[in-house]
């Protein structure tokens, strides 16, 4: 599979689910040069996954929290406690200590099944972990 086949595929599998009722995921779009698929939680309103196409992988991301005020100790425990458990995608901080899930899809793995798998475990990872994160990171509220 090639860059054009993958971003083709993406295309077509996220816009079919966009038109499934039974599918919690309600657009997908290209902004921008990549791929957005938005998905409506039950811990959350909605979790958007980022896909960018590249020459041999499909990488993917999806914003789960700011750095936390505090709480950082339990918070990063959290964390690399559910990366031991997690497939297709993992908890990750960038330089600002957001907290991400990321992951990467070889293009020749890359199928309608791989799609409906990482956005399946991206909504998984953010219903197990969200409500805890917070409370850990930013209290009770």
């Amino acid at each position: 599979m090639n860059e054009e086949s993958a971003w083709g595929l993406l295309t077509e599998t996220t816009l079919r689910l966009v038109a499934d009722d039974g599918s919690d995921v309600v657009n997908a779009e290209e902004y921008e040069g990549r791929w957005a698929v938005r998905m409506a939680q039950q811990t959350r309103d909605f979790t958007t996954v980022w896909f960018d196409v590249g020459e041999r992988t499909v990488g993917f991301e999806a914003y789960v929290l700011p750095n936390p005020p505090g709480g950082h100790q339990e918070v990063y425990r959290q964390l690399l406690s559910r990366n031991q458990r997690m497939w297709r995608t993992h908890f990750a901080i960038d330089r600002d200590g957001d907290v991400f899930l990321v992951g990467r899809v070889p293009l020749s793995d890359f199928t309608p099944t791989t799609i409906d798998e990482v956005l399946g475990a991206v909504y998984e990872a953010v219903e197990l972990s969200f409500r805890s994160l917070i409370e850990a990171g930013f209290g009770k509220r």
